[in-house]
Order: structure tokens, then C-alpha cells, then sequence
């Protein structure tokens, strides 16, 4: 069947990041003279030849953008279609159903898994998904079909409202594929049991990628009073109520998180030790810090300052000064969980950060733990945009 495909050249030695394993095809790469990407539509599927016409495997292009194709298979008999999308959902699955006994967990991841331009969260019978590229909305139909025969989901909801789809020339939409999508999504991580909006809440409503270092931030907490910065509805701020903190502050300037946590919080009746604060990040630290208020345990997880490589400067800047005044507001002998989804700012950088951070204040820092993203988010080895997420558990002590 693939040798019905339209094929997509590349130029001389543009095959070798392919070869090692990567996915991607940039514009540049393409021999534009022999297979012009103006001949092509947003998303068609097509055969990817080497520049001496040896199939290197099937894939999507995108003429409108700068990766301008991705490789779904390295076998020319595969073509990304339902049948496809069904075994790749089948593998996804099975690595999921060993690592977690609960089915509330990201379902789908990428590239990683083989289904470039899908993200698939799975709340219990209940699936939200992101579509972000023009090959993978191509196939809309044949994505939620597969989920349906794989999964047998209540309702599949859209969240097709992510800013990576303009990059794609792709509208932006929320919508329910099938069944009836229910206003709040259950969610059970560590066995805690938290509530989200499935429409109007970030991404897909929560962020699975911090399980696990959630569950290692509660040792650090018991008997603690914890300040959770950038809380959205409390992932981080209830499970440390739950694990035994004297107190918990969460801070988020939405008045829709904000809710969340005060409902999580009664979810899980600890809602005489969570205190859910409506307040800008810094702001909130600057009146802590000029209150001289001061906490044991400080969590910042903070959205990506560092989205494109343009922002590389100004978001530097931004997680200097969030490290910088989280520091300011911990006790003598304080934990600071440090955390960045940036993917341009590396684990060194960030190290380098708390580092700068401890010395402008004078204080000796000790990394005791550092935490990544979860095994439900695997990284895939050719493709190191799969790994963004770090997390530093930080002591600081006086010198």
C-alpha cells in the first residue's frame, strides 16, 4: 500500500538525524527540486526517500511548517492510518496497565509513543485528547475510532485549543468526539482523589507528568507548613496536606483553580489545613517575603518561561528571580522543590539556577533528590524535545 504514497525526497546526507533515530524532518532538508513541498497538502500522508530514493519509511508532511514532516514507521508497509493507530494505542496501553492500578494516567505521549501529534489522557473511562498536527487532524476520525475500539471510553473530549497548533495552521477548538463529557474530571494519583473542569482547565486538565514527584515530595512535608506557588488545583499543595503537613498555602491567579483547591481540599477533608490564595507568583512571594512570613517546604512549578528558543533570555531571567524569592520565604532549614516543563532549559541550567539563587542570598544549598517526568511520559531516545520535565529537591540552610 505505501508504494501508492506521494514520495518525500531529502537532500544528500539529510537522512543521517534519521537514521540515529530521530523523527523529524525539517523544510530544509527536503530536495525541493525533485519533491517541492508546495505539491503537497497540510498532513498528506507520504513515502520519505534517502536522496538516492531508498525508503527510510512512511510518514506526514506539513508544506506550512518548519517541521515540515515527521516519520511515523520505519517500515514502508505502514502507513499511519486506523489499523496503525490501533496497535501503536495497544502497546501505549500495555505499558500503562503494568505501571499503574488505577486507569488515570497519559494514555499517549507523542512521539514517544509512536503517534506523533497526539497526547491522550485518560481519566477512568473518560479520554482527553490534543491533536497539534495537520497529519494527525487529518485522521481525527481514525484517532477517536481507534481510541473507541482500544479503550471503549464514555466520551472522548477535544482540548484542541493548544497554541503549538497555530504552528501547524490549525484552528483551534474544544469539542466532544463521542459520549457525553461530564462537567469535572475524577482523577486518583497516589491513591488521592482530586476533581478537575475538563473544558476550561490547562492542557487536559491535569498534569500527569508530576506524579512521581509528588509522591516524593511527601516525605519532606509531615508536620511542615508548605507554600505551594503556581498550585492549579492543588496536585502538590493536597497531597502534601494528605501526607501529614501542619499547613498548606496555594497560590495560582486563577479564580478557577483557586475553587478547584478549596473543593479538592474537601475532597480529601483537609480543608482546615489548605488555604487556597488568589494572587499573581511574585507578587504573592514579594508580600510574603515583606510580611516575613516564612515556610518550611516551598513548591514551584511553574508554566514553561522558556517556550521557543527566542524566549531563551527573559525566561533565564524569570526563573532566576522565582528561585531567587522562594528562597527568601523558606525557614532556616528549609525544602525548596524547584521545578521547570521548560525544554529549553536544561537540567545543568537549572542546577546552576538554585546554585545562583542560594549564593545571592547567602544561604548553602544541598540537592538531596531530583525528580523527572513520569514513566507514563516516556522519553523517547532519538528525540530529546520528549525530555523537559526536571525537578530539584533543594535543602537551605543558613552558611
Amino acid at each position: 500500500m505505501a508504494t501508492t504514497l506521494p514520495i518525500l525526497r531529502l537532500l544528500k546526507h539529510k537522512d543521517r538525524r534519521l537514521r540515529a533515530g530521530h523523527m523529524w524532518i525539517f523544510s530544509n532538508e527536503v530536495d525541493n527540486r525533485n519533491t517541492p513541498l508546495t505539491d503537497y497538502e497540510p498532513g498528506e500522508a507520504v513515502l520519505i526517500q534517502d536522496a538516492s530514493g531508498h525508503n527510510l519509511g512512511t510518514g506526514y508532511v506539513n508544506p506550512h511548517a518548519l517541521i515540515c514532516a515527521r516519520l511515523v514507521s520505519r517500515n514502508p508497509k505502514y502507513p499511519l492510518d486506523k489499523s496503525l493507530i490501533v496497535h501503536r494505542l495497544n502497546v501505549a496501553l500495555s505499558l500503562r496497565s503494568r505501571l499503574f492500578e488505577h486507569p488515570f494516567y497519559r494514555l499517549v505521549y507523542g512521539d514517544s509513543d509512536g503517534l506523533p501529534g497526539l497526547v491522550v489522557d485518560r481519566f477512568g473511562d473518560v479520554l482527553v485528547a490534543q491533536i497539534t498536527t495537520a497529519g494527525m487532524e487529518r485522521l481525527k476520525n481514525e484517532v477517536v475510532t481507534a481510541l473507541e475500539k482500544v479503550i471503549r471510553p464514555s466520551a472522548i473530549l477535544l482540548r484542541n485549543d493548544t497554541s503549538s497548533r497555530e504552528l501547524e495552521g490549525l484552528d483551534s477548538y474544544v469539542e466532544t468526539a463521542m459520549g457525553e463529557m461530564p462537567d469535572q474530571l475524577d482523577i486518583i494519583e497516589n491513591d488521592i482523589r482530586f476533581t478537575a473542569s475538563a473544558s476550561q482547565g490547562q492542557k487536559t486538565g491535569w498534569f500527569f507528568d508530576q506524579r512521581s514527584n509528588r509522591a516524593s515530595m511527601q516525605k519532606y512535608v509531615k508536620d511542615m507548613r508548605v507554600l505551594d506557588v503556581f498550585s492549579y488545583v492543588g496536585g502538590w499543595g493536597i497531597q502534601a496536606a494528605k501526607a501529614g503537613a501542619d499547613s498548606v498555602t496555594c497560590v495560582d491567579s486563577s479564580a478557577l483553580a483557586i475553587e478547584s483547591v478549596n473543593v479538592n481540599a474537601e475532597l480529601n477533608q483537609v480543608g482546615d489545613r489548605v488555604v487556597a490564595v488568589k494572587e499573581e507568583a511574585f507578587e504573592a512571594l514579594r508580600q510574603i517575603r515583606a510580611e516575613r512570613e516564612k515556610f518550611d517546604v516551598v513548591i514551584i512549578d511553574p508554566p514553561a518561561f522558556i517556550k521557543r528558543k527566542k524566549d531563551v533570555n527573559e525566561g533565564l531571567k524569570a526563573y532566576h528571580r522565582l528561585n531567587r524569592m522562594a528562597m527568601q520565604v523558606l525557614s532556616k532549614d528549609g525544602i525548596l522543590i524547584s521545578c521547570s516543563c521548560s525544554y529549553h532549559l536544561q537540567q545543568d541550567k537549572l542546577r546552576e539556577i538554585i546554585l545562583g539563587a542560594s549564593r545571592h542570598i547567602d544561604r548553602f544549598a544541598q540537592i538531596v533528590e531530583h525528580g523527572q517526568q513520569g514513566p507514563d511520559h516516556p522519553v523517547h531516545p532519538g528525540i530529546p524535545e520528549t525530555e523537559y520535565l526536571k525537578a530539584f529537591f533543594t535543602r537551605v540552610l543558613p552558611n
